[in-house]
């Protein structure tokens, strides 16, 4: 049987985004809200038996487009996001400034 593509979902109670596989968390970006207008990043972790299957990318893609979408910024004081960010210049425009 084919396993679900993954999708990327807020897990608010958890304060994390969540990369699933049907009910199996493949990986994890953890934030915290600052205020009203910025969610920062603080770590991001994928399985390390699922690691190199472009998971961290995608997870990183949709915890961004979320974040956009809810019209916050982001500050990426996880590592795994910041490189994220600055190798895909679309989204430095989120970059709270004042972080």
């Amino acid at each position: 049987m084919n396993q679900p593509s993954p999708v990327v979902a807020d897990n608010p109670a958890e304060q994390r985004y969540e990369l699933r596989s049907g009910q199996t968390v493949l990986g994890i970006a953890s934030y915290h809200i600052d205020g009203e207008d910025a969610v920062i990043f603080t770590h991001t972790a994928v399985n390390p038996e699922e690691e190199g299957k472009g998971y961290g990318s995608r997870l990183a893609r949709g915890a961004l487009d979320d974040v956009r979408n809810s019209k916050r910024k982001v500050v990426a004081r996880c590592e795994f996001i910041a490189r994220y960010i600055d190798g895909h210049p679309e989204y430095r425009d989120m970059l709270k400034q004042d972080a």
